[in-house]
């Protein structure tokens, strides 16, 4: 966001002479520079200092200083008429940010909502930057303003003599983000809807088969009663009843293959091996289903599948090709463990371990949304990558899909039967002091970006190429490779949903209940 026009969210009206018929002096909030900063500041020192008398000589402080701090401002024309900066609230930008010093000049108040318009533009672009928590602390006068457009009261205090509100935005991008991908499985899937009572069912009805026995190895088809079988309910792959196969199958977006067909075809061969790594198992083989418009572009997927398989070392066994149709992909993958790990093995205060592979970049096209990490890595790399949670043997373990770390963490936590907290300040980020956990800094062979091409809000809501949930014990995960990171950074709980705890102590929600609504494995 570089501009807003303010009538086109306010209504026209006018101020300081500008009317509808005069454009050119049409109120406008623009993110501020050199002479627009200093007319900012001769209005706040006017408003807070000389007239309010909240500040003693100057209201500058610490954030006027900070090459972070963004200041926005409202002109009519060239003439600034208002107001407000937001920047970071922590040294190390961990997605937590404030805003501050909103101010309007004396001719300007109450005219065309200039302090709402401000304030709005402040929320736009803080959730464009990737901000999840965006606070402020109001004058109690103007709060009417701030809970008239969204945002909520958190406490309050004192300042200056005058009474103040702390307030904050709420950003539900993880709420959007998993209501999109992963609300509707329950209500789709129907688990439980073939009973144990009826042993003959068709296993053609359902999307994943097999049930643990005592041992946690996969059982006969007549205990079946939910999908996966009881233990198993809603996990990345399904055991295969009365062996030791693993089965996973994961399907390419259509408009991600028509729009990038090898980049699809590489992703749909990584997002199946994450599923089995996610259980433990070992790849043994491949199938595919693709569609095209043409042979051409056919020919354009299958060169991104082989190419995977081949980094992998998992043979493509065979599978379907049509030609003269909409664009699709799907494959299914095998694998063998004699031990599985299920997505919802974890207990009551069991620490959440995020390994994550935080070299690469966005992938072009994708930013903010699929962090490519893994098509520079060489094949052996891969395969211990691949390989991380069949040696660690955690209590429960999930990869992070394209819900992300939250909607994922989510997940496992849904399906162990507890809700889960995240410290924003312990995830492993590329760039950051975070990524100085086992397996990381002068081990990782691929060079990490700097933090600041990478939000903590878009990195928390990506698909990373390779990540791994875990759940253990506080202090013993054993998720180790030299091309991840590991860092425990958060909890199971009894509170449902997931919550985000900041480095204050305070927690924002970021899901409010179950992620699939499946329930408990």
């Amino acid at each position: 966001m570089s501009l807003i026009d303010v009538p086109a969210l306010m209504g026209p009206s006018e101020v300081l002479g500008a009317t509808e018929s005069d454009p050119a002096l049409s109120p406008l909030v623009v993110r501020a520079e050199g002479s627009d900063v200093a007319a900012y500041r001769r209005i706040r020192h006017d408003a807070f200092v000389a007239e309010q008398a909240i500040f003693s000589g100057t209201d500058r402080d610490d954030l006027d200083d900070d090459p972070r701090t963004i200041v926005l401002v409202a002109r009519v024309g060239a003439e600034v008429i208002g107001g407000v900066r937001i920047a970071p609230a922590t040294a190390i930008d961990i997605g937590w940010w404030t805003g501050s010093r909103l101010v309007v000049a004396p001719g300007a108040r109450g005219a065309a909502g200039i302090g709402s318009a401000l304030v709005r533009a402040a929320c736009a672009l803080a959730e464009q930057l990737g901000v999840i928590r965006f606070d402020a602390t109001v004058q109690e006068r103007s709060s009417i303003l701030f809970r008239r457009i969204g945002w909520e009261t958190t406490g309050t205090t004192v300042i200056g003599g005058v009474d103040h509100r702390r307030m904050r935005w709420p950003i539900g991008r993880y709420q959007w983000l998993v209501d999109a991908t992963k609300s509707h499985l329950a209500a789709l899937l129907e688990p439980g809807s073939l009973s144990s009572a009826d042993p003959g069912a068709s296993l053609g009805s359902l999307s994943s088969a097999g049930s643990p026995s005592s041992s946690g190895s996969p059982s006969s088809i007549g205990s079946l009663s939910s999908l996966g079988g009881a233990g198993w309910l809603g996990d990345d792959g399904a055991p295969v009843p009365g062996t030791d196969v693993i089965a996973a199958c994961d399907a390419i977006l259509p408009s991600m293959v028509e729009r990038d067909p090898e980049w699809a075809g590489w992703c749909g061969v990584l997002v199946n091996v994450n599923d089995l790594s996610a259980m433990g198992a070992a790849p043994v083989g491949l199938l595919d289903a693709v569609a095209g418009r043409d042979a051409a572009f056919v020919r354009r997927v299958l060169a991104g599948v082989r190419r995977g398989a081949e980094a992998w070392g998992v043979p493509l066994l065979g599978g379907h090709t049509q030609v003269g149709a909409p664009a699709s992909l799907s494959i299914t993958a095998l694998g063998r463990t004699s031990t599985p790990v299920p997505g919802g093995g974890g207990r009551l205060g069991d620490a959440l371990s995020l390994t994550v592979d935080v070299g690469g970049s966005w992938r072009p096209g994708y930013s903010g949304s699929q962090w490519n990490s893994t098509e520079a890595r060489r094949s052996g790399e891969l395969r211990d990558l691949a390989g991380t949670v069949a040696r660690a043997q955690p209590a429960a373990a999930k990869d992070v899909s394209m819900a992300g770390i939250v909607g994922t963490v989510g997940m496992l936590a849904e399906a162990s039967g507890y809700g889960a907290v995240i410290e924003v300040g312990a995830v492993p980020v590329p760039g950051s002091s975070a990524a100085g956990g086992s397996g990381a800094a002068g081990s990782v062979s691929m060079g990490s970006v700097s933090m600041g091409s990478v939000s903590m809000g878009d990195w928390l809501g990506c698909f990373p190429g390779f990540g791994m949930v875990t759940a253990d014990r506080a202090g013993r995960s054993r998720m180790s490779s030299p091309y991840a990171v590991t860092a425990e950074m958060g909890e199971l709980t009894t509170s449902p949903g997931v919550r985000l705890r900041w480095p204050d102590g305070e927690t924002t929600l970021a899901v409010s209940g179950g992620v699939t609504g499946l329930g408990p494995a």
